[in-house]
Formats: C-alpha cells, structure tokens, sequence
C-alpha cells in the first residue's frame, strides 16, 4: 500500500472509516464481523482508521479500542468530537451538535477510554457548532493537544473562511468533508485553501455512498439507512442518476478495475494530499476498495469521469435542508 502525509503522520493513501460497522447504514456488524474487518485492514496495510464518538453512540470507537488498541503502535487513530449522542427526556440518546470546550474536553476524555490509549493522533471538530465560535471550540481542542491528548487537530464539512479561522488559532492538521465523483463541493474553494494552508484533505463517502459500487436497490434499503433522508436517493432523483452508471461500468471495465476501485482511484488522482478513507461492513468490500490504489488513469479516461459525473449531471443535493443546515461547506448556486 503507497503511503501519503495525513498532518504530521505518514498513513496508507486508502484509511478505513469506521461508521459503517455500526452506524447510519443500516444493521450494525456483529462483533465477531467487526473484528475481523478491522484487523484484516490492518493485515492489508491500513494505517489510517478514521472513527468519531457519535458512530452507534461511542459502539465504533469501543470496538477500535478492543479489536486494535494491542497493535495500537501499527497505525494512526482519528476520532471526532463535537457531535455525540445525549439522553433525551425518555432516556433515548439523539444526535446533539455541541462545540463547547467543556463539552469537547469530556467527549475526549470517554473517547480516549473507549478506545484504550493514552493518546489520539487526530481528534476532528465533527462538526462546528455554530452556537459557539470555532476559535473558541479550536481553542479547546488546542488545550488537549498541549495536554498531551491529542497530537493534532482536524476539522469536519467546514468552510475554507472557517478554516482559515481555525488555523490562525491551531495549525490544522486535516480538513474531512465528502468528496467523490458526485460530490465537488470541495473543489469550490476548500482543497484551494487545505492546499495554501497544508492541511491534509480526507475524502469519506469516495464511493459516493454505495451508489458507484455497482446495482442499489433504494427500496430494498433499511428502514434506518441514512440514505433515505437524502434527495439523491428519492426514486425519481435515484432513477435518473442510475442513467449515467452504464458508460461509468463500461469505463470500470475498459480500465480493467471495478465500480468501487474506478471511484476511489479517480480521487487518488486528484491529488498526493488527498486521503480517501471508504466504509464497510463487508471484507470482501473492504478488499476490493483497498485494490485502488494499484489502478493508474489516464488524463484522458480523468476527463471523461468528469465529464460524465459531475455537479451538473447528478441530480438532487447531497443532503436534506435539516443536514444542510448543519454544515458548513460551500455550495453549488
């Protein structure tokens, strides 16, 4: 596995995001799947897990911590913080945006236990809390670095103006947002100010939620999946983005790579500080993914990607208004 700069650490150019074995895509893994995932990526030259402790409410960073935290010296950990889950009146926790330093501080403190160590090598802003200035939220996250907790800091589905914000306070280490092939977001103004600034850029979703895998049954889909919160996934809009996977296959197979390992590779090719970290519950998924870093394109083949999915081609946003509201990316007009 060819490596690259993640911050201050070298890791594997494909890491492993940690959501899907129990969070927001349906049944979680049992914990036999989840070990043997985890520690097979390890096997296959992983050295980049990315988890955070809204995943099943603190389930991914508990499983990270009993399955790897014995070969913890093998590779660089990240988690988030920022958004947890908290109890509700009936004792059901929910998803809560809070960036208050106090708050941050504590979910450090449960983070470092679930996951047995001593240290966090990258601890994420999950999200800005925009209750609570970023510098002061950043500010915080500092206070944990010169306390020796944290190594350094990453940001989440942030602006490049509130990067820069942050960076005035902290160096920041890694900017994590969604990037694939249907969703350039990033390519507005934040790759522009991680690459002025030399801020590692983490891509999650490179797949583009399961959609450039290969056939996706939306009506087959859990009751809980995520994914049915999102207009991209509505039938008509899911219908219509279906129309562009048969000449997307035909360059999968033309390359001589899969669906999957076309996504990912084409984002490798964006550039050496672009890190994509897939999720899976599945090994042979898993497998497949990590098999992109061998696949080489050509300019010529990069521009007929683009061509064919782009933000002009896909059709429905990439999250509802109550998700959008949430973040803090620049969009499309």
């Amino acid at each position: 596995m060819p490596s690259r700069q993640l911050g201050p650490f070298h890791v594997s150019a494909i890491g492993l995001g940690c959501m899907n074995i129990c969070h927001a895509y349906g049944a979680p893994a049992t914990e036999a799947e989840a070990e043997r995932l985890l520690l097979t990526a390890l096997d296959h030259g992983v050295t980049h897990f990315d988890t955070a402790a809204l995943y099943g409410f603190g389930t991914s960073e508990t499983l990270l911590g009993r399955f790897l935290s014995k070969h913890r010296s093998k590779f660089t950990l990240a988690s988030k913080c920022g958004m947890t889950g908290v109890p509700n009146e009936q004792g059901v926790k929910v998803r809560v945006i809070d960036g208050r330093p106090a708050t941050i501080k504590a979910t450090c403190e449960e983070a470092l236990r679930r996951l047995q160590t001593d240290v966090i090598d990258l601890y994420y802003l999950h999200r800005w809390d925009k209750q609570v200035p970023v510098e002061e939220s950043v500010g915080a996250l500092a206070d944990l670095v010169r306390e020796g907790k944290i190594r350094s800091i990453g940001l989440s589905e942030v602006s490049a103006t509130t990067l820069r914000k942050a960076h005035a306070v902290h160096p920041i280490a890694a900017l994590q947002t969604e990037y694939s092939l249907w969703t350039r977001n990033p390519e507005i103004a934040v790759l522009r100010a991680c690459r002025e600034l030399g801020v590692s850029f983490v891509a999650f979703s490179p797949v583009a939620r399961g959609f450039l895998c290969g056939p996706l049954d939306v009506a087959a889909l859990d009751a809980k999946d995520i994914r049915r919160s999102m207009p991209r996934f509505t039938p008509e809009n899911h219908a219509k983005n279906q129309a562009l996977l048969p000449a997307y296959n035909a360059i999968a197979a033309e390359v001589g790579c899969t669906p999957s390992q076309l996504a990912i590779a084409w984002l490798l090719h964006q550039g050496d500080d672009i890190l994509p970290i897939p999720g899976t519950r599945s090994v042979e998924h898993l497998i497949d993914d990590l098999g992109a870093a061998d696949v080489t394109l050509s300019s010529e083949v990069i521009a007929r990607l683009n061509a064919l999915i782009n933000q002009h081609t896909v059709h429905g946003d990439r999250y509802n208004a109550q998700a959008n509201s949430e973040v803090d990316t620049e969009t499309f007009g």
